[in-house]
């Protein structure tokens, strides 16, 4: 028994051994490029003072400004005149302006309702 097991061990190893296969050496690789070392260093440089095409939201650049027909001075007095009038979006805001609401039921009716629950 201990016999078989000892040569079903050196047959799978052997198998193993069989199957695997290294890379062979191919020394170290000679580049020949045709462009020169000024060359290359010109590039660099203009490489490396442009914008990165590669940077986050590269694709999506800032719109330019729109041209305006309205004067600056003029654009500065509605902002001041804007300042001025208040938050136009503030909780009561349009408090000051009558409310245009009437009501079919005269006050004595309506308090009777309410104490009733009929309303």
């Amino acid at each position: 028994m201990k016999a078989s097991v000892l040569l079903a061990a050196a047959v799978v190893s052997s198998l193993f051994a069989l199957s695997a296969s290294a890379e062979e050496y191919q020394g170290v690789l000679q580049f020949h490029s045709s462009a020169s070392r000024a060359g290359v260093r010109a590039q660099a440089v203009v490489a490396s003072h442009s914008t990165d095409p590669y940077r986050e939201g590269a694709s999506a650049d800032v719109a330019p400004a729109l041209p305006t027909l309205a004067k600056r001075s003029d654009t500065r007095a509605e902002a001041v005149a804007a300042a001025r009038a208040g938050n136009i979006y503030a909780d009561g805001a349009n408090a000051d302006l009558p409310q245009a609401f009437t009501s079919t039921l005269d006050r004595a009716t309506a308090a009777r309702g309410a104490t009733e629950g009929t309303l």
